[in-house]
Protein backbone atom coordinates (compact mmCIF):
# COMPACT_ATOMS: atom_id res chain seq x y z
CA UNK A 1 0.00 0.00 0.00
CA UNK A 2 1.42 3.38 -1.03
CA UNK A 3 1.54 6.11 1.62
CA UNK A 4 2.96 9.60 1.55
CA UNK A 5 4.27 10.13 5.07
CA UNK A 6 4.26 13.32 7.10
CA UNK A 7 7.44 13.79 9.15
CA UNK A 8 7.20 15.99 12.25
CA UNK A 9 10.28 18.01 13.14
CA UNK A 10 11.47 21.06 15.03
CA UNK A 11 12.37 24.06 12.89
CA UNK A 12 16.06 24.63 13.69
CA UNK A 13 18.67 24.13 10.98
CA UNK A 14 19.94 21.01 12.76
CA UNK A 15 16.46 19.54 13.25
CA UNK A 16 15.62 20.18 9.58
CA UNK A 17 18.86 18.51 8.49
CA UNK A 18 17.95 15.50 10.61
CA UNK A 19 14.40 15.30 9.24
CA UNK A 20 15.63 15.71 5.66
CA UNK A 21 18.21 12.98 6.26
CA UNK A 22 15.43 10.56 7.21
CA UNK A 23 13.33 11.83 4.30
CA UNK A 24 16.22 11.05 1.92
CA UNK A 25 16.70 7.60 3.45
CA UNK A 26 12.99 6.91 2.91
CA UNK A 27 13.25 8.14 -0.67
CA UNK A 28 16.05 5.59 -1.25
CA UNK A 29 13.66 2.77 -0.38
CA UNK A 30 10.80 4.23 -2.46
CA UNK A 31 8.78 5.97 0.27
CA UNK A 32 7.56 9.53 -0.35
CA UNK A 33 7.36 11.97 2.59
CA UNK A 34 7.03 15.65 3.49
CA UNK A 35 8.02 17.73 6.52
CA UNK A 36 5.82 19.48 9.07
CA UNK A 37 7.55 21.95 11.40
CA UNK A 38 6.38 21.93 15.02
CA UNK A 39 7.52 24.28 17.81
CA UNK A 40 8.39 22.70 21.16
CA UNK A 41 8.64 24.09 24.69
CA UNK A 42 12.42 23.94 24.41
CA UNK A 43 12.28 26.19 21.34
CA UNK A 44 9.94 28.73 22.94
CA UNK A 45 11.45 29.02 26.45
CA UNK A 46 14.97 30.35 25.94
CA UNK A 47 15.61 32.24 29.20
CA UNK A 48 15.74 29.26 31.58
CA UNK A 49 18.44 26.66 32.10
CA UNK A 50 17.44 23.32 30.60
CA UNK A 51 17.54 21.57 33.99
CA UNK A 52 15.13 24.19 35.40
CA UNK A 53 12.34 23.47 32.91
CA UNK A 54 9.42 21.44 34.21
CA UNK A 55 9.36 17.73 33.42
CA UNK A 56 11.21 15.78 30.74
CA UNK A 57 11.02 15.80 26.96
CA UNK A 58 10.71 19.54 26.42
CA UNK A 59 12.21 19.18 22.93
CA UNK A 60 9.89 16.28 22.09
CA UNK A 61 6.49 16.58 23.83
CA UNK A 62 4.71 18.62 21.14
CA UNK A 63 5.92 16.30 18.37
CA UNK A 64 4.67 13.31 20.34
CA UNK A 65 1.26 14.94 20.85
CA UNK A 66 0.96 15.45 17.08
CA UNK A 67 1.84 11.79 16.57
CA UNK A 68 -0.76 10.59 19.04
CA UNK A 69 -3.43 12.73 17.39
CA UNK A 70 -2.43 11.40 13.94
CA UNK A 71 -1.46 14.86 12.65
CA UNK A 72 1.89 13.38 11.57
CA UNK A 73 3.02 9.82 10.75
CA UNK A 74 6.46 9.92 12.33
CA UNK A 75 8.68 12.26 14.31
CA UNK A 76 12.43 12.62 13.99
CA UNK A 77 14.36 13.38 17.17
CA UNK A 78 17.93 13.62 18.40
CA UNK A 79 17.80 10.36 20.31
CA UNK A 80 19.62 11.86 23.30
CA UNK A 81 16.72 14.32 23.80
CA UNK A 82 14.16 11.55 24.29
CA UNK A 83 13.02 10.35 27.72
CA UNK A 84 13.98 6.71 28.26
CA UNK A 85 10.33 5.64 28.43
CA UNK A 86 8.05 6.36 25.46
CA UNK A 87 4.63 7.87 26.11
CA UNK A 88 1.89 5.21 26.00
CA UNK A 89 1.02 4.46 22.38
CA UNK A 90 4.42 5.46 20.87
CA UNK A 91 7.55 3.48 20.00
CA UNK A 92 10.93 4.05 18.38
CA UNK A 93 10.65 2.21 15.07
CA UNK A 94 14.13 2.93 13.71
CA UNK A 95 17.44 4.54 14.59
CA UNK A 96 20.04 6.03 12.26
CA UNK A 97 23.70 5.23 11.89
CA UNK A 98 25.77 6.86 14.63
CA UNK A 99 27.71 10.01 13.86
CA UNK A 100 30.93 10.61 15.82
CA UNK A 101 29.77 11.06 19.47
CA UNK A 102 32.81 13.15 20.41
CA UNK A 103 32.51 16.61 21.96
CA UNK A 104 33.97 19.77 20.48
CA UNK A 105 35.50 22.45 22.68
CA UNK A 106 35.37 25.54 20.48
CA UNK A 107 37.85 28.15 21.73
CA UNK A 108 38.31 31.80 20.81
CA UNK A 109 41.86 32.34 19.59
CA UNK A 110 42.47 34.83 22.43
CA UNK A 111 41.69 32.09 24.98
CA UNK A 112 43.93 29.46 23.34
CA UNK A 113 46.82 28.18 25.49
CA UNK A 114 48.59 25.10 24.16
CA UNK A 115 50.27 24.38 27.51
CA UNK A 116 46.93 23.78 29.26
CA UNK A 117 44.65 20.76 29.15
CA UNK A 118 42.32 21.02 26.10
CA UNK A 119 44.35 24.12 24.97
CA UNK A 120 42.11 26.42 27.02
CA UNK A 121 43.65 29.21 29.12
CA UNK A 122 43.46 29.15 32.92
CA UNK A 123 40.26 30.38 34.58
CA UNK A 124 38.46 30.48 31.23
CA UNK A 125 34.67 30.79 31.01
CA UNK A 126 32.95 27.94 29.16
CA UNK A 127 29.42 28.19 27.79
CA UNK A 128 27.28 25.12 28.33
CA UNK A 129 23.90 24.26 29.85
CA UNK A 130 24.83 20.58 30.18
CA UNK A 131 25.39 19.38 33.72
CA UNK A 132 27.14 16.30 32.31
CA UNK A 133 29.66 18.37 30.39
CA UNK A 134 30.26 20.73 33.29
CA UNK A 135 30.89 17.95 35.83
CA UNK A 136 33.33 16.15 33.53
CA UNK A 137 35.18 19.29 32.42
CA UNK A 138 35.63 20.32 36.05
CA UNK A 139 37.12 16.92 36.85
CA UNK A 140 39.92 17.72 34.39
CA UNK A 141 40.11 21.49 34.89
CA UNK A 142 38.89 22.67 38.30
CA UNK A 143 39.88 26.27 37.45
CA UNK A 144 37.20 26.68 34.77
CA UNK A 145 34.13 28.90 35.15
CA UNK A 146 30.77 28.18 33.49
CA UNK A 147 27.86 30.22 32.10
CA UNK A 148 24.60 28.88 30.70
CA UNK A 149 24.34 28.61 26.92
CA UNK A 150 21.01 28.22 25.10
CA UNK A 151 19.79 28.50 21.54
CA UNK A 152 20.36 26.62 18.32
CA UNK A 153 23.87 25.84 17.09
CA UNK A 154 24.17 29.04 15.04
CA UNK A 155 23.02 31.17 18.00
CA UNK A 156 25.48 29.49 20.36
CA UNK A 157 28.44 29.97 18.03
CA UNK A 158 27.45 33.61 17.47
CA UNK A 159 27.50 34.16 21.25
CA UNK A 160 31.08 32.89 21.23
CA UNK A 161 31.92 35.30 18.40
CA UNK A 162 30.40 38.08 20.51
CA UNK A 163 32.94 37.20 23.24
CA UNK A 164 30.34 36.22 25.83
CA UNK A 165 32.45 33.14 26.56
CA UNK A 166 36.07 32.04 26.12
CA UNK A 167 34.88 28.70 24.77
CA UNK A 168 31.73 26.66 24.26
CA UNK A 169 31.19 22.91 24.11
CA UNK A 170 28.95 21.30 21.48
CA UNK A 171 28.41 17.81 20.07
CA UNK A 172 30.63 17.10 17.07
CA UNK A 173 27.74 15.36 15.28
CA UNK A 174 25.56 18.49 15.25
CA UNK A 175 28.34 20.74 13.95
CA UNK A 176 29.14 18.24 11.21
CA UNK A 177 25.54 17.93 10.12
CA UNK A 178 25.04 21.65 9.54
CA UNK A 179 28.57 21.97 8.06
CA UNK A 180 29.39 25.01 10.16
CA UNK A 181 32.63 26.85 9.43
CA UNK A 182 34.67 27.10 12.64
CA UNK A 183 37.96 28.16 11.05
CA UNK A 184 38.10 31.37 13.10
CA UNK A 185 38.32 29.33 16.32
CA UNK A 186 40.63 26.71 17.76
CA UNK A 187 38.69 23.45 17.98
CA UNK A 188 39.62 20.60 20.32
CA UNK A 189 38.00 17.25 19.50
CA UNK A 190 37.49 15.35 22.76
CA UNK A 191 36.96 11.63 22.34
CA UNK A 192 33.92 9.90 23.86
CA UNK A 193 36.14 7.91 26.21
CA UNK A 194 37.53 11.11 27.73
CA UNK A 195 34.39 13.28 28.00
CA UNK A 196 31.71 10.58 28.03
CA UNK A 197 28.74 11.66 25.88
CA UNK A 198 25.03 11.66 26.61
CA UNK A 199 23.40 8.28 25.99
CA UNK A 200 22.62 7.91 22.26
CA UNK A 201 24.54 11.08 21.32
CA UNK A 202 24.99 11.26 17.54
CA UNK A 203 21.96 9.04 16.79
CA UNK A 204 18.58 9.96 15.28
CA UNK A 205 15.36 8.31 16.46
CA UNK A 206 12.29 7.75 14.29
CA UNK A 207 9.19 7.65 16.49
CA UNK A 208 5.79 6.31 15.36
CA UNK A 209 2.46 5.17 16.80
CA UNK A 210 2.75 1.73 18.36
CA UNK A 211 -0.28 0.39 16.49
CA UNK A 212 1.02 1.45 13.07
CA UNK A 213 2.53 -1.95 12.26
CA UNK A 214 2.55 -1.27 8.52
CA UNK A 215 4.79 1.76 9.00
CA UNK A 216 7.01 -0.13 11.45
CA UNK A 217 7.74 -2.74 8.79
CA UNK A 218 8.27 -0.06 6.13
CA UNK A 219 10.95 1.58 8.29
CA UNK A 220 13.04 -1.50 9.06
CA UNK A 221 15.31 -1.15 5.99
CA UNK A 222 16.62 2.17 7.38
CA UNK A 223 17.00 0.87 10.96
CA UNK A 224 20.63 0.39 12.08
CA UNK A 225 20.39 -2.67 14.30
CA UNK A 226 23.99 -2.54 15.53
CA UNK A 227 23.50 1.04 16.75
CA UNK A 228 20.15 0.08 18.25
CA UNK A 229 21.93 -2.63 20.25
CA UNK A 230 24.68 -0.42 21.72
CA UNK A 231 22.56 2.63 22.55
CA UNK A 232 20.04 0.34 24.27
CA UNK A 233 22.77 -0.30 26.87
CA UNK A 234 23.38 3.42 27.32
CA UNK A 235 19.72 4.34 27.61
CA UNK A 236 19.01 1.48 30.01
CA UNK A 237 21.77 2.88 32.26
CA UNK A 238 20.04 6.26 32.10
CA UNK A 239 16.71 4.64 32.86
CA UNK A 240 18.05 2.71 35.86
CA UNK A 241 19.37 5.92 37.37
CA UNK A 242 15.98 7.52 36.62
CA UNK A 243 17.92 10.45 35.21
CA UNK A 244 16.73 12.90 32.58
CA UNK A 245 18.69 13.85 29.51
CA UNK A 246 20.23 16.80 31.40
CA UNK A 247 21.48 14.85 34.41
CA UNK A 248 25.26 14.77 34.98
CA UNK A 249 25.42 11.25 33.55
CA UNK A 250 27.30 10.08 30.48
CA UNK A 251 27.32 6.59 29.00
CA UNK A 252 28.97 5.35 25.83
CA UNK A 253 28.88 1.79 24.46
CA UNK A 254 30.65 0.44 21.42
CA UNK A 255 31.19 -3.04 19.99
CA UNK A 256 34.88 -3.65 19.45
CA UNK A 257 36.57 -6.91 18.43
CA UNK A 258 33.42 -8.83 19.30
CA UNK A 259 33.14 -7.36 22.82
CA UNK A 260 30.92 -4.60 24.20
CA UNK A 261 32.92 -1.80 25.82
CA UNK A 262 31.08 0.71 28.00
CA UNK A 263 32.27 3.90 29.68
CA UNK A 264 30.01 5.56 32.25
CA UNK A 265 30.37 8.78 34.24
CA UNK A 266 28.00 9.70 37.07
CA UNK A 267 27.92 12.68 39.43
CA UNK A 268 25.37 13.82 42.02
CA UNK A 269 25.36 17.34 40.59
CA UNK A 270 27.29 19.44 38.11
CA UNK A 271 29.98 20.42 40.63
CA UNK A 272 30.70 16.99 42.14
CA UNK A 273 33.76 15.06 40.96
CA UNK A 274 32.19 12.27 38.87
CA UNK A 275 32.82 8.56 39.30
CA UNK A 276 33.81 6.70 36.15
CA UNK A 277 33.59 3.04 35.20
CA UNK A 278 34.82 0.99 32.25
CA UNK A 279 33.48 -2.51 31.62
CA UNK A 280 33.98 -5.02 28.83
CA UNK A 281 31.52 -7.85 28.17
CA UNK A 282 30.82 -10.54 25.59
CA UNK A 283 27.08 -9.83 25.80
CA UNK A 284 24.70 -6.94 26.46
CA UNK A 285 22.50 -9.16 28.63
CA UNK A 286 22.46 -7.71 32.15
CA UNK A 287 25.21 -5.25 31.21
CA UNK A 288 23.35 -2.06 32.15
CA UNK A 289 22.32 -3.59 35.47
CA UNK A 290 25.94 -4.56 36.14
CA UNK A 291 27.02 -0.97 35.55
CA UNK A 292 24.21 0.44 37.69
CA UNK A 293 25.11 -1.83 40.61
CA UNK A 294 28.72 -0.63 40.58
CA UNK A 295 27.51 2.91 41.34
CA UNK A 296 25.43 2.01 44.39
CA UNK A 297 26.36 3.99 47.49
CA UNK A 298 26.55 0.91 49.74
CA UNK A 299 29.13 -0.81 47.51
CA UNK A 300 32.47 -1.29 49.24
CA UNK A 301 35.47 0.43 47.64
CA UNK A 302 39.13 -0.16 48.56
CA UNK A 303 40.25 1.54 51.78
CA UNK A 304 43.83 2.07 50.58
CA UNK A 305 45.80 2.26 47.34
CA UNK A 306 49.57 2.05 46.74
CA UNK A 307 51.09 3.28 43.48
CA UNK A 308 54.73 3.04 42.40
CA UNK A 309 55.20 6.72 41.66
CA UNK A 310 54.77 10.06 43.34
CA UNK A 311 51.20 11.29 43.05
CA UNK A 312 50.15 14.85 42.30
CA UNK A 313 47.65 15.78 45.03
CA UNK A 314 45.72 17.90 42.53
CA UNK A 315 45.79 15.26 39.79
CA UNK A 316 42.81 13.24 38.56
CA UNK A 317 43.61 10.02 40.41
CA UNK A 318 44.37 11.74 43.72
CA UNK A 319 41.12 13.73 43.56
CA UNK A 320 39.13 10.55 42.87
CA UNK A 321 40.75 8.72 45.79
CA UNK A 322 40.29 11.70 48.12
CA UNK A 323 36.59 11.90 47.23
CA UNK A 324 36.11 8.36 48.53
CA UNK A 325 38.46 8.77 51.52
CA UNK A 326 40.78 6.13 50.11
CA UNK A 327 44.20 6.28 51.72
CA UNK A 328 46.96 7.02 49.19
CA UNK A 329 50.55 5.79 49.31
CA UNK A 330 52.66 6.89 46.36
CA UNK A 331 56.38 6.12 46.09
CA UNK A 332 58.56 5.06 43.22
CA UNK A 333 60.66 1.93 43.70
CA UNK A 334 63.18 3.04 41.11
CA UNK A 335 65.45 6.00 40.46
CA UNK A 336 65.65 7.60 37.02
CA UNK A 337 68.80 9.13 35.57
CA UNK A 338 69.51 10.87 32.25
CA UNK A 339 72.12 9.02 30.20
CA UNK A 340 72.96 11.39 27.33
CA UNK A 341 74.00 15.04 27.25
CA UNK A 342 73.24 15.91 23.65
CA UNK A 343 71.24 14.64 20.68
CA UNK A 344 72.46 13.80 17.18
CA UNK A 345 71.06 16.66 15.10
CA UNK A 346 71.52 14.67 11.88
CA UNK A 347 69.17 11.95 13.12
CA UNK A 348 66.53 14.46 14.22
CA UNK A 349 66.84 16.44 10.99
CA UNK A 350 65.70 13.44 8.95
CA UNK A 351 63.06 12.13 11.36
CA UNK A 352 59.50 11.92 10.05
CA UNK A 353 58.05 10.86 13.41
CA UNK A 354 58.95 11.06 17.07
CA UNK A 355 57.21 8.51 19.27
CA UNK A 356 56.92 8.88 23.05
CA UNK A 357 55.58 6.10 25.24
CA UNK A 358 55.98 7.84 28.59
CA UNK A 359 56.15 11.20 30.35
CA UNK A 360 59.73 10.45 31.39
CA UNK A 361 60.82 10.04 27.78
CA UNK A 362 59.32 13.44 26.94
CA UNK A 363 60.86 15.20 29.93
CA UNK A 364 64.39 13.87 29.39
CA UNK A 365 64.25 14.35 25.61
CA UNK A 366 63.13 17.99 25.71
CA UNK A 367 65.53 18.85 28.52
CA UNK A 368 68.21 18.35 25.85
CA UNK A 369 66.69 21.25 23.87
CA UNK A 370 66.34 19.35 20.58
CA UNK A 371 66.02 21.14 17.26
CA UNK A 372 63.08 19.63 15.39
CA UNK A 373 62.12 20.17 11.78
CA UNK A 374 58.61 21.41 10.98
CA UNK A 375 57.95 18.22 9.01
CA UNK A 376 58.58 16.03 12.08
CA UNK A 377 55.34 14.75 13.61
CA UNK A 378 54.87 13.50 17.15
CA UNK A 379 52.92 10.47 18.36
CA UNK A 380 52.19 9.71 22.01
CA UNK A 381 50.58 6.73 23.69
CA UNK A 382 48.42 8.13 26.47
CA UNK A 383 46.91 11.17 28.12
CA UNK A 384 49.83 11.60 30.55
CA UNK A 385 52.30 11.81 27.69
CA UNK A 386 49.98 14.07 25.70
CA UNK A 387 49.76 16.53 28.60
CA UNK A 388 53.52 16.37 29.30
CA UNK A 389 54.14 17.35 25.68
CA UNK A 390 52.05 20.51 26.10
CA UNK A 391 54.57 21.82 28.63
CA UNK A 392 56.93 22.19 25.69
CA UNK A 393 54.38 24.04 23.56
CA UNK A 394 53.61 21.04 21.39
CA UNK A 395 50.51 18.99 20.67
CA UNK A 396 50.68 15.39 19.48
CA UNK A 397 49.83 14.79 15.84
CA UNK A 398 48.63 11.29 16.74
CA UNK A 399 47.46 10.10 20.14
CA UNK A 400 46.26 6.70 21.28
CA UNK A 401 44.18 8.44 23.93
CA UNK A 402 42.29 10.53 21.38
CA UNK A 403 41.80 7.52 19.12
CA UNK A 404 40.42 5.42 21.99
CA UNK A 405 42.88 2.56 21.45
CA UNK A 406 44.56 0.01 23.69
CA UNK A 407 48.37 -0.16 23.59
CA UNK A 408 48.30 -3.10 21.19
CA UNK A 409 45.76 -1.42 18.89
CA UNK A 410 47.74 1.81 18.97
CA UNK A 411 50.88 -0.09 17.90
CA UNK A 412 49.06 -1.60 14.92
CA UNK A 413 47.48 1.69 13.82
CA UNK A 414 50.66 3.72 14.27
CA UNK A 415 52.58 1.11 12.28
CA UNK A 416 50.21 1.75 9.36
CA UNK A 417 50.55 5.53 9.61
CA UNK A 418 54.35 5.46 9.93
CA UNK A 419 54.94 2.74 7.34
CA UNK A 420 57.98 3.50 5.19
CA UNK A 421 59.02 6.58 7.21
CA UNK A 422 61.83 7.28 9.67
CA UNK A 423 60.68 6.96 13.30
CA UNK A 424 62.80 8.11 16.23
CA UNK A 425 61.86 6.68 19.64
CA UNK A 426 63.31 8.40 22.71
CA UNK A 427 62.94 5.83 25.48
CA UNK A 428 64.35 4.16 28.58
CA UNK A 429 67.50 2.07 28.35
CA UNK A 430 66.55 -1.57 27.72
CA UNK A 431 62.96 -0.61 26.94
CA UNK A 432 60.89 -3.61 25.79
CA UNK A 433 59.60 -1.70 22.76
CA UNK A 434 56.00 -2.82 22.13
CA UNK A 435 55.57 -0.03 19.55
CA UNK A 436 58.99 -0.53 17.99
CA UNK A 437 58.34 -4.23 17.44
CA UNK A 438 55.05 -3.50 15.67
CA UNK A 439 56.63 -1.24 13.01
CA UNK A 440 57.14 -2.69 9.54
CA UNK A 441 60.44 -3.71 7.96
CA UNK A 442 60.03 -0.78 5.54
CA UNK A 443 60.04 1.67 8.46
CA UNK A 444 63.43 2.92 9.62
CA UNK A 445 63.42 2.87 13.42
CA UNK A 446 66.00 4.58 15.61
CA UNK A 447 65.73 4.15 19.38
CA UNK A 448 67.45 6.79 21.47
CA UNK A 449 67.76 5.79 25.16
CA UNK A 450 67.53 9.11 27.03
CA UNK A 451 67.21 7.76 30.57
CA UNK A 452 67.75 4.62 32.61
CA UNK A 453 66.11 3.18 35.69
CA UNK A 454 67.85 1.71 38.73
CA UNK A 455 65.92 -0.33 41.25
CA UNK A 456 66.00 0.76 44.88
CA UNK A 457 67.28 -1.60 47.53
CA UNK A 458 65.41 -2.47 50.75
CA UNK A 459 61.97 -1.61 49.38
CA UNK A 460 59.35 -1.41 52.15
CA UNK A 461 56.29 -3.61 51.99
CA UNK A 462 52.83 -2.05 51.66
CA UNK A 463 49.64 -3.18 53.38
CA UNK A 464 47.38 -1.33 50.91
CA UNK A 465 44.42 -3.25 49.51
CA UNK A 466 45.23 -2.26 45.92
CA UNK A 467 48.72 -2.09 44.43
CA UNK A 468 49.25 -0.18 41.18
CA UNK A 469 52.47 -0.88 39.28
CA UNK A 470 53.63 1.56 36.64
CA UNK A 471 56.56 -0.31 35.06
CA UNK A 472 58.30 -3.71 34.92
CA UNK A 473 61.22 -2.28 36.92
CA UNK A 474 58.90 -1.37 39.79
CA UNK A 475 57.43 -4.89 39.73
CA UNK A 476 60.90 -6.43 39.94
CA UNK A 477 61.97 -4.08 42.74
CA UNK A 478 58.93 -4.88 44.90
CA UNK A 479 58.67 -8.64 44.39
CA UNK A 480 62.40 -9.17 44.86
CA UNK A 481 61.69 -9.23 48.61
CA UNK A 482 57.90 -9.30 49.09
CA UNK A 483 54.86 -11.42 48.32
CA UNK A 484 51.24 -10.37 47.97
CA UNK A 485 49.10 -10.54 51.08
CA UNK A 486 45.78 -12.43 50.84
CA UNK A 487 43.14 -10.11 49.38
CA UNK A 488 45.57 -7.60 47.87
CA UNK A 489 44.74 -6.78 44.25
CA UNK A 490 46.99 -5.66 41.41
CA UNK A 491 46.43 -3.03 38.73
CA UNK A 492 49.04 -2.99 35.98
CA UNK A 493 49.88 -0.11 33.65
CA UNK A 494 51.13 -1.23 30.26
CA UNK A 495 51.54 -4.51 28.43
CA UNK A 496 55.16 -5.04 29.46
CA UNK A 497 54.25 -4.56 33.13
CA UNK A 498 51.40 -7.03 32.75
CA UNK A 499 53.76 -9.61 31.25
CA UNK A 500 55.81 -9.52 34.45
CA UNK A 501 52.76 -10.53 36.45
CA UNK A 502 51.89 -13.25 33.95
CA UNK A 503 55.41 -14.67 34.37
CA UNK A 504 54.84 -14.76 38.14
CA UNK A 505 51.33 -16.19 37.83
CA UNK A 506 49.79 -13.19 39.60
CA UNK A 507 46.33 -12.05 38.42
CA UNK A 508 45.97 -8.37 37.60
CA UNK A 509 43.60 -5.79 36.15
CA UNK A 510 44.66 -3.75 33.11
CA UNK A 511 43.02 -0.30 32.77
CA UNK A 512 41.70 0.54 29.33
CA UNK A 513 43.91 3.64 29.14
CA UNK A 514 47.39 3.86 30.75
CA UNK A 515 46.69 7.14 32.54
CA UNK A 516 45.05 8.49 35.68
CA UNK A 517 41.54 8.31 34.20
CA UNK A 518 42.05 4.64 33.36
CA UNK A 519 43.44 3.98 36.84
CA UNK A 520 40.45 5.70 38.47
CA UNK A 521 38.07 3.59 36.39
CA UNK A 522 39.98 0.42 37.32
CA UNK A 523 39.99 1.17 41.06
CA UNK A 524 36.28 2.07 41.02
CA UNK A 525 35.46 -1.15 39.18
CA UNK A 526 37.23 -3.51 41.62
CA UNK A 527 35.16 -5.83 43.78
CA UNK A 528 36.61 -5.81 47.29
Amino acid sequence: MKRKLTIGTRGSALALWQANHIKDRLQEIGIESELKIIKTQGDIVQHLRLDKLEGKGFFTKELEEELLSSQIDLAVHSHKDLPTVNPPGLIIAAVSEREDPSELLIIRKEAFDITQKFSLKKNATVGTSSNRRKAQLLSFRSDLEFDDLRGNIQTRVQKLRDEKYDAIMLAKAGIGRVEMDLSEFHVEVISPIKIIPAPAQGVLAVQIRENDRELFEMLQPINDQSVQETIAVERKVLNLFDAGCHAPLGSYCRKHDGKYEVWTSVAEDNEEFPDRLFVRSASTEGLSEQIFNKFQKDRKLPSSVFITRDLDEKGYLARFLQKHNIEIEGRSLIKIFPIIKHLDSFILKHADWLFFGSKNAIEYFFQLEPFLMKKTKIAVLGQGSEQALRKYNRVADYSGDRAGLTVEEFAIEFAKIADGTKVVIPCAKESLGTIRDALSAETEVISIPVYETIQLEDVDKTNAQVLIFTSPSNVEAYFKEHLLDPGQKIISIGTSTGKKFEEMGIPYVMPFSPDEIGLSEAVFGLDI
